[in-house]
């Protein structure tokens, strides 16, 4: 059987995932923290729900420990509030997805069916590509335009003259783009994302 193990130190939610996931034919194995789940045994063939705000140490680390250990089992973690920077680091760290605690329950299940179906490989392209679309969410309208300019090959100077402002500013946005999404240079940026086939933000 297919397990499915719930860490979270809030006993009424441990419970509430427990009922939902056996009434959904799945193995349940609960923990209160990250200390107690890491002590244990992974089976070969399941899911873990993590929640990133526990007593001890938080859902980041105990990422972290996993990911040193190797582990191969998709982990969603649980967060009570949106966050992209959190959400970046924490599939950088292995996470499969990010989702809020507040998820309807059939969308759960459909995203632990989902990513049960899925090979280690194809999900960690998957959370390359999701941590890439989040960080070009963050960017500011600025910032998503003059990338939609180098994009689409526009000049420094060339970007500079069309929207009105220096080609030091220019050089500056894009620098910021860059920055937030984890590279070195808005070229790297391409790469990335011709890569994960992620779609870039598109000039007017």
């Amino acid at each position: 059987m297919t397990t499915v193990y719930v860490i979270d130190d809030e006993v009424a939610v441990r419970d509430a995932m427990s009922l939902l996931l056996r009434l959904a034919g799945y193995g349940v194995e609960t923990h209160v923290s990250g200390e107690s789940f890491l002590v244990g045994e992974l089976d070969g063939h399941g899911c873990i729900l993590l929640d990133m705000k526990l007593g001890g140490i938080d859902g980041l680390a105990v990422l972290e420990a996993l990911a040193a250990r190797g582990n191969r089992l998709p982990v969603i973690l649980l967060t009570a509030h949106g966050d992209i920077p959190l959400a970046v680091r924490a599939m950088r760290a292995g996470a499969a997805d990010v989702i809020p605690k507040s998820t309807a329950p059939e969308d759960l299940l459909a995203r632990i069916a989902e990513l049960l179906r899925t090979g280690s490989a194809e999900r960690r392209a998957e959370r390359e590509a999701r941590a890439l679309r989040l960080q070009l969410a963050s960017l500011t309208p600025r910032e998503s335009e003059i990338l939609a300019l180098a994009a689409a090959g526009h000049e420094t100077r060339e970007t500079a003259l069309r929207l009105g402002i220096s080609p030091r500013t220019v050089e500056v946005h894009r620098s910021n783009v860059a920055r937030k999404c984890g590279v070195a240079s808005v070229a790297d940026l391409f790469r990335l994302a011709a890569m994960h086939g992620v779609a870039l933000p598109r000039a007017p």
